[in-house]
């Protein structure tokens, strides 16, 4: 059946559209307002700022308005923390960050996609000119310093989104920031669907724009999502940057290969 005739898809889009225009512009303006208030040194009982609490309930917010049910397994790292994952699709980006607080590195693209580039600008997201070494040296100096200062980065190793049969190799270099700054390094197996049966339905079908997918993914069934977080790796144990890569990528695939995990 062609997708845009499928009677259950034109009714998620009839009661999904409103709840996407509301959250987009009810409460995103709430959320910025909120956070750009003085309320970035105000703590939560887990120690977590309030600010980022409320960027990642707005984030999960959207997961729920896509149809997405996310679950966290495991825990994420506290304080400066490389966080690796698979790369699917671009609402990766959303799901890691309704998990944890993170500035990404991202391709330079998706700075110029609609909404997704705004918020992503928003986000602190480190924006990479594929290809260009000069701006991948950029890209190492911006995520040092962002380390060193105490917080957060997130990168997806394999360089570009895949078409969710498989993981794609990780690039050693972006590993290189981690090893200077003397920080972990915890991968992140991102699976859509049961077991990761949605992989391919959520990552960009061939020749598919970005907003192509968004609109197609707007109208998917409901499904769970998960974000596993998984056994870190100290960049100081001696293991050098390719290594840590290979390690990384080894305990994302074996999370993306478990038949079930609690």
């Amino acid at each position: 059946m062609n997708p845009a005739s499928d009677p259950l898809r034109q009714l998620r889009y009839l009661y999904r559209v409103p709840l996407l225009v509301w959250h987009l512009l009810i409460d995103l303006p709430l959320t910025l307002l909120a956070t750009a208030l003085p309320i970035h040194h105000v703590r939560l009982r887990d120690g977590e700022r309030l600010d980022y609490r409320l960027i990642r309930a707005w984030q999960s917010g959207l997961m729920r308005v896509f149809g997405l049910r996310m679950r966290r397994v495991g825990a994420p790292l506290p304080g400066a923390t490389v966080f690796v994952a698979n790369h699917v699709s671009w609402i990766d980006i959303v799901a890691l960050h309704s998990q944890r607080m993170m500035g990404f590195v991202a391709k330079r693209e998706i700075a110029g996609w609609p909404f997704v580039g705004w918020l992503a600008t928003r986000g602190e997201t480190i924006f990479h000119q594929r290809g260009s070494t000069e701006s991948l040296g950029g890209v190492l100096h911006e995520m040092l310093a962002r380390l060193r200062a105490g917080r957060s980065v997130g990168v997806f190793p394999e360089g570009r989104t895949r078409d969710g049969h498989a993981v794609g190799p990780f690039h050693a270099r972006i590993f290189l920031a981690a090893v200077e700054a003397g920080v972990p390094v915890q991968p992140v197996a991102l699976r859509y669907g049961e077991h990761g049966s949605a992989q391919t339905v959520i990552a960009f079908a061939p020749n598919e724009s970005f907003f192509a997918n968004f609109l197609r993914l707007l109208g998917e069934p409901m499904r769970d999502a998960q974000a596993i977080f998984l056994e870190p790796i100290p960049s100081d144990g001696g293991e050098g940057r390719r290594r840590i890569a290979e390690l990384a990528r080894e305990r994302i695939v074996a999370a993306m290969t478990e038949g079930t995990r609690d």
